[in-house]
């Protein structure tokens, strides 16, 4: 769940850091107070788009970060497979956005990209609100939701496997299906290019061999004065003894001594031993020296055969290597081509199996989405009639259509508003109050099967009043049992059954405006609830109903 929210010069918010609980947590405010840039912030921390003009005037920098505690075991996989260590059972999420346009994103500490806070966020917390309403207009979007009611996951992936590798097998017969001159002149081009790569016989490793030797061409005149410095040193000249001799000479002397003076007998045997290698070295010097000379023709061969790995570079590979690799894959794809009859064949052959295969599996999709198409259909409606919806009709239409990526079936949700009247697309009937009360029926029919710990509902009773914005607020209630609910709304009987209820309020000064975030203790809901109810105008009577509804909550979630 989401424990902590930090926020740091976001819009109106200077610094503040929210503590949220398990349960119904709650926001109220009046209009402009900044409840909305809760919502901008979290989704900030989740990998939403990010936009210099959130940052406060004045600051250069706005920063965002959450921490989510008691994760489900599929948010630690995820974080696992994504590279980010999951044995800390918490998980700090930051994103820091600077005046320039730049955002650098951690997890736990370590760098991330926003994409992968996309990921990670979609198995952390799900946002609602009014524009998540209107995607229940998209039909597109309730073959998912049927889908994650029904627990389809383990099938829609086997069926997905197949479907994408018939797609596969399909791109690669267009392919191959390609006209005699195509043909023709795919293999003319293939041939040329294998023959070109052939012909220059090409040696992993060969690019940097020559240019090590032509560097020493180049600077042989250099590297043959300093070994033959480094022989004579060792060796020395006729007029001058080198340092095996001199090492030699100080090893008899110290011999000499050694019956007289303890350890010179080693001392001997060490100086001798530094002169044997002195003698090797020297050795090695003068075979290095016989093996360097300015060498034009060599040189100019060197070039040459550079300059034709350089052009098969540019055509075929950054690399020998990626040009030998590119070699056997256009050698099989002249193969390929070359027999492709019988490749056809296999194809075609392949092909009709997975079709029948995807068929196979896609039928059992369907067949499934079916039988639960019917028992979503009755709870959702039941959710509805709770919610003061009691002649709506909610219907699932699962129609035919060609193979995608999600089987055969078209998923529509219908509903009609008055009795008689047949079932139509949300699109064509449901009102915005409507689709809150339908988003949330879908919500509280899809909890137990949805694995994100934390829903945010940001206004979902837009639209509604009286009875029906007490019946989401029960709903809200009975959700929140089940996971962290965070909800902001503008009204009393919903605010008045929070387990957490947190007051925003904006303060401005000459200089200045921020915002503050409370948590509200009981006489604190008391006067924001009064205010809810009657505005600026706070009475004795205000006051009375507002304890009257908390006492109502109390009782409601001792029923919950």
């Amino acid at each position: 769940m989401l424990s902590e929210l930090y926020i740091e010069n976001v819009a109106i918010i200077e610094k503040t850091s929210i503590s949220l609980y398990e349960g119904f947590n709650l926001f109220t405010g009046e209009t402009g107070a900044g409840k909305s840039i809760l919502i901008d912030s979290i989704n900030l921390v989740l990998g939403g788009k990010a936009s210099r003009e959130l940052i406060r005037t004045g600051a250069s920098r706005a920063v965002v970060s959450a921490r989510f505690t008691d994760m489900n075991p599929l948010v630690l996989e995820k974080l696992e497979s994504l590279g980010f260590s999951a044995e800390d059972p918490e998980v700090l999420i930051t994103r820091d956005i600077s005046s320039n346009g730049r955002t650098s994103c951690k997890i736990n500490g370590r760098p991330a990209t926003v994409s992968i806070l996309r990921e990670v966020g979609e198995y952390l917390v799900n946002i609602h609100g009014q524009h998540d309403s209107q995607a229940l207009l998209l039909p597109e979007r309730h073959i998912g939701i049927l889908d994650e009611y029904a627990g389809l996951s383990r099938e829609l992936e086997e069926y997905r496997a197949c479907y994408q590798d018939l797609v596969s097998h399909r791109a690669k017969l267009n392919h191959f299906s390609m006209d005699e001159a195509q043909k023709a002149r795919q293999v003319d081009l293939l041939r040329f290019q294998i023959d070109e790569i052939e012909q220059a016989e090409l040696q992993p490793g060969e690019e940097e061999e020559l240019a090590q030797r032509r560097d020493i061409i180049r600077n042989a005149e250099n590297i043959q004065q300093s070994l033959t410095i480094a022989h004579l040193c060792l060796s020395g000249s006729e007029d001058t003894d080198g340092a095996i001799t001199l090492l030699r000479q100080a090893a008899e002397a110290a011999d000499a001594c050694g019956p007289f003076l303890g350890g010179m007998t080693e001392a001997s045997q060490k100086l001798l031993e530094l002169s044997y290698e002195a003698e090797s070295l020297s050795e090695d010097f003068r075979a290095d020296l016989d093996g360097v000379e300015y060498n034009p023709a060599e040189l100019d061969e060197i070039e040459q055969r550079m300059e034709l790995i350089y052009r098969l570079r540019r055509k075929y590979g950054d690399s020998i290597e990626e040009i030998l690799v590119y070699l056997e894959k256009i050698r099989e794809e002249l193969d390929e081509i070359e027999f492709s009859e019988e490749r056809l064949s296999q194809l075609q052959h392949e092909i009709s199996r997975l079709e029948m295969e995807a068929q196979k599996l896609a039928d059992k999709l369907s067949e499934q989405r079916n039988h639960a198409a019917k028992r979503f259909s009755k709870a959702v409606q039941q959710e509805l009639t709770f919610l003061d919806m009691p002649k709506v009709r909610f219907e699932v239409r699962i129609g035919d259509a060609k193979l995608n990526t999600n089987g055969k079936d078209h998923v529509e949700f219908l509903i009609s508003t008055n009795p008689g009247e047949p079932p139509k697309p949300l699109s064509k009937i449901a009102s915005g109050g409507e689709l809150s009360r339908i988003m949330l029926a879908i919500k509280n029919v899809i909890a137990d099967k949805d694995p994100v710990d934390t829903l945010i509902f940001d206004e979902i009773d837009t639209g509604v009043s009286g009875r029906a914005a007490e019946k989401i607020g029960r709903k809200l209630k009975q959700l929140s049992k089940k996971c962290q609910v965070i909800c902001i709304t503008h009204l009393a009987q919903i605010a008045a059954l929070a387990d957490a209820h947190l007051l925003i309020e904006k303060h401005s000064d000459e200089q200045h405006t921020y915002t503050d975030v409370t948590l509200l203790d009981e006489e604190g809901r008391v006067e924001e609830l009064s205010r809810i109810i009657g505005g600026s105008n706070i009475t004795k009577l205000t006051r009375e109903n507002a304890r009257e509804m908390l006492l109502q909550a109390e009782k409601i979630s001792l029923d919950n």
